[in-house]
């Protein structure tokens, strides 16, 4: 590559990680071409990118983002996993891929800023996706409006029943 192109990369890497929701670099050292394009495969069904970049430029478009959070990492042959929307469909993907294939090291993630040793990304992969939390929210949300109109109900309910003894009481009384 030329210095153009190089600059070139850099300015797209630098715009894409300033885009980012989270980052993960990745050791994938001893993997074959066809075992990397199944992790890009992989990682492209949660709508993550797999990209293989030499660390000085990775280094240089990670200054001024929160991917500079984890520059001192960058070191050895990596790769990074950029999503830009949801961060633990990707782990999820990173983690069970590492499984399969034990040479795939995962080295840090980074998310808003934050580091996350592989410890770190491994229990985020084992949190409930996005959709499942915002379902779990809701359900709650939903139960205190639900909850309120029940007690709401009981109130009147007993009301209704006191007026209607009081009326019976008052027929029993007049005749």
């Amino acid at each position: 590559m030329n210095r153009d192109e190089k600059v070139k990369l850099v300015d797209n890497l630098h715009d894409r990680l300033e885009k980012a929701q989270g980052v993960f670099l990745v050791d994938y050292q001893g993997l074959s071409v066809g075992d990397l394009n199944q992790l890009r495969s992989d990682l492209r069904k949660t709508h993550a990118e797999f990209e293989v970049v030499k660390n000085r430029l990775l280094k240089l478009a990670s200054h001024g983002t929160e991917t500079e959070a984890i520059i001192d990492h960058m070191k050895g042959p990596s790769a990074i996993a950029l999503t830009y929307d949801d961060v633990i469909d990707p782990a999820k993907a990173l983690v069970d891929f590492a499984k399969k294939f034990k040479k795939l090291t995962i080295k840090i993630g980074q998310i808003s800023g934050k580091e996350l040793d592989e410890a770190g990304v491994k229990h985020l992969a084992g949190l409930p996706g996005k959709d499942a939390l915002l379902g779990q929210a809701l359900s709650v949300m939903q139960a205190v409006p639900t909850s309120l109109v029940r007690v709401l109900n009981g109130v009147l309910t007993k009301l209704m029943y006191a007026l209607k003894a009081i009326e019976e009481q008052k027929e029993k009384s007049q005749q």
